[in-house]
Order: C-alpha cells, then structure tokens, then sequence
C-alpha cells in the first residue's frame, strides 16, 4: 500500500509569499500551470518570473513579480478585502484554489482588523494589496493544489527580530499583524536583524500546515529551495521544502506526565479532579493506590498532557488537589489510528472506536457510555449491547 504524499516545510530561515512559491516551483511544481492560472484574475501590468540563485552556497530558486514601467504607478494602491474576493471568484481557478486563496486573505484580513481595532470591511491591504502579495498567496494556493499532497507539516518559525517598516510605520518584528498571524504557532529568533516571517508567509503557512512538529517519520524523495530578498550572514535566507511519503505506521510522539502523591484529600474530589483535567486537554488521568510515609495509604496521580496543555493541567493539579507541589517528565507514546464510526445495533445506534495501522484495523471498542444508556433504557444486559456493536464493528474491516 503506498504512504500518504507529505510535505514538510522547514523554515529555518523563516518564510514569506515569495519563498513559499519559490520552494514549489523548486520543488518541481511547473511556473507555466501557476502563470496561466494567474493570468484569469484578470491583473494586468505584470510579469511573474523565476532564476536560480545562491543563499550561503546552497541554490535555489527566486519567484519575482516584475511590474510594467507604466504600472509601477499603482503596483502599492490599497485594496480592500471585499475587492480581493471579488477578483479571486471572477477568475477561472479551480474552486478549491478559490477557496484556499480567499481564505488565506481573510485571515490576514482579521489581523489587520484586531491590531487596527476596527471591522474586517474597513480593512484595506497595502503591502498584501499588491500586486505581489495577490500573486504569492494565489500562486500559493494554485501551486498546493498541483502538488496534490495529503498532508502538510512544518517546522516552527524563525521570526527574526528587530524593526521593520510598513504602510502604517516602523514596527518591532514580528509585525502586528504577523504576531496575530503566528498566535497558536511555535516561533523562535535566531537573532537576525530581519523580518524573516512575513504576514503573507504566516497567513500561508499557518493555513496549510495541518502541524507544527519536528520532520516527521517519512521516505523523502525530493527537496526545494525558495530564496528570500534578503542576503544573510547567519543563515541561508531559504525556505526548504521536502516531499515525500508517510506510511500509517503507529507513531512514537513525546508527551508529558504530571505526577504527585496524595494523602490528604477527600477521596469524593478525586472525580471533579479527573474531569477538569480531562476538560484541560489531558489525554488520560488516572489514580494508583500507594503506601506513603509511616505506612499512610495515599493516592498517586497520573496525567498523561500534550505539551501545550501542560500549563493549565499543572495549575488544575495544583489548585484542585491538597498537594503542594508536582514532578513532570518528557516518555514517548506511540497510538494507532484512530477513527470513530457508529453501527447500527438490534437495540439502537452504538459508536465504535477503531485502531488501525495502514488501513488494517487492529483494535475495536464500542463505546460504552452509547451501550450503558440503552442497556438503562431499554432495562437489557450491558453486555448483549456490547457484543452485538463489536460483532457489527468487524464487518467494518
């Protein structure tokens, strides 16, 4: 069975419109499908281009907008997003790339909106106005779209640091709007002196990749390079893509447990503990009898928490418990597939739950809150309800 086509974005260097098409066309994706689509918004004045460049002795390729010397005159005019969505539906795109781009410029859109403090139909772009903006988000999307992947991962974001200047001033890097854009989004900054993610790179980015993790477990069978304008000492100022192919294998992911020992607390707390926690994100609670100091007979607490749910999972533990403190680790945990269906039961509708490792089912669970409440209703044994659903459930496979 072949794995799901995967690309992986590494932005090590950060990542703009003109990286982003740059490492597509690199990549393979071919410049004459991105020009003809492009040529239906019906933009005149402009030429889109490519060249091979070198960043740090590492080559790759430079996507240019290059306007007509009579239209440099309103290559910055400002557009408003109602505009934008207008050009992009009377085009000929294939609809999912009207979607995608469209979407693109409404998240972009919504930032204006919150750091100016005002509505999105006041909103009116100038840098992403421009022609150039319009045509890396727009040949972003065309581009994804002849890529045809199954799944988008990136890296986190080097943002840079210090100033920029934009239509409104000079603002600290990240700007605004692209701080707006990144929320939810591991950043860092290596300490360049640059704008090296821009609002239209994180509108685009933060839209496709489905997550933000390390390079995944994959067969890589190619790379791209999009270079950036700026000329960098630290770092290539290159966007890298890889494509390749993940199998549905069970993954090994890190996750953090949280612990403490109890033996002061009323035993009827313990199940609004496990609820909160559960309501905090926490991928499983669970409690151990233990002997404690001078043979005290205590509880030890387990959450097991994704990473960016540590933090309220901790103040949960701290707040809700009698402890005075917790330890926490980093183990490895390793799942199958996971996927929800319902059977329809002799008795009523049941959801089962069901494990699979490349397609092949290898667990399945009916759910037993769905089979408790029909055994209550209907006055029958849990059990019957509960083998009829995981009968039904084979059949699935």
């Amino acid at each position: 069975m072949p794995g799901k086509r995967t690309v992986y974005f590494d932005c090590f260097s950060g990542i703009s419109g003109d990286m982003f098409l740059g490492a597509l066309v690199d990549l393979g994706v071919e410049l004459k499908g991105i020009r003809k689509g492009l040529a239906s918004l019906g933009i005149k004045g402009y030429k889109i281009t490519s060249r091979r460049v070198k960043r740090n002795g590492i080559d790759g390729t430079k996507v240019d907008v290059v306007m007509d010397r009579s239209s440099k005159k309103h290559y910055h005019h400002s557009r408003s997003y109602t505009d934008i969505k207008k050009i992009i539906e009377s085009s000929t795109l294939p609809e999912q790339v009207k979607l995608d781009s469209i979407e693109i410029f409404l998240r972009i859109g919504k930032a204006e909106a919150k750091v100016h403090r005002t509505t999105l139909n006041k909103i009116h772009f100038h840098e992403v106005g421009a022609v150039d903006s319009i045509v890396d988000i727009v040949g972003g999307a065309l581009g994804m779209s002849l890529l045809n992947a199954d799944r988008v991962y990136s890296s986190a974001l080097n943002t840079g640091e210090g100033m920029v200047k934009c239509a409104h001033g000079t603002f600290p890097v990240p700007a605004p709007a692209t701080l707006r854009l990144l929320h939810g989004i591991p950043c860092y900054s290596n300490g360049t002196k640059k704008e090296l993610t821009t609002p239209t790179g994180a509108a685009l980015i933060g839209y496709y990749a489905e997550e933000f993790r390390s390079l995944p477990n994959m067969v890589i069978t190619d790379a791209g390079y999009g270079a950036g304008g700026h000329r960098l000492k630290d770092v290539p100022n290159l966007l890298r893509v890889m494509l390749g192919e993940m199998k549905d294998t069970p993954e090994t992911r890190p996750i953090k447990i949280i612990e403490c020992n109890i033996d002061d607390m009323n035993p009827e707390f313990y199940d609004h503990v496990m609820s909160e926690l559960f309501r905090a994100g926490a991928a499983d609670v669970f409690f151990t009898p233990t002997y404690m100091k001078k043979n005290r007979p205590g509880t030890l607490l387990s959450v097991l928490v994704p990473e960016e749910c540590f933090d309220s999972a901790a103040q949960i533990v701290l707040a809700e418990t009698s402890t005075f403190g917790i330890r926490h680790y980093e183990v490895n945990r390793t799942v199958l597939d996971r996927e929800e269906k319902a059977v329809k039961t002799s008795f009523g509708k049941v959801r089962v739950k069901l494990g699979s490792v490349e397609g092949q089912i290898l667990r399945i669970s009916p759910e037993y809150e769905d089979c408790r409440k029909i055994a209550l209703r209907k006055k029958i044994p849990l059990q019957d309800i509960y083998e009829e659903a995981l009968r039904l459930a084979k059949d699935l496979g």
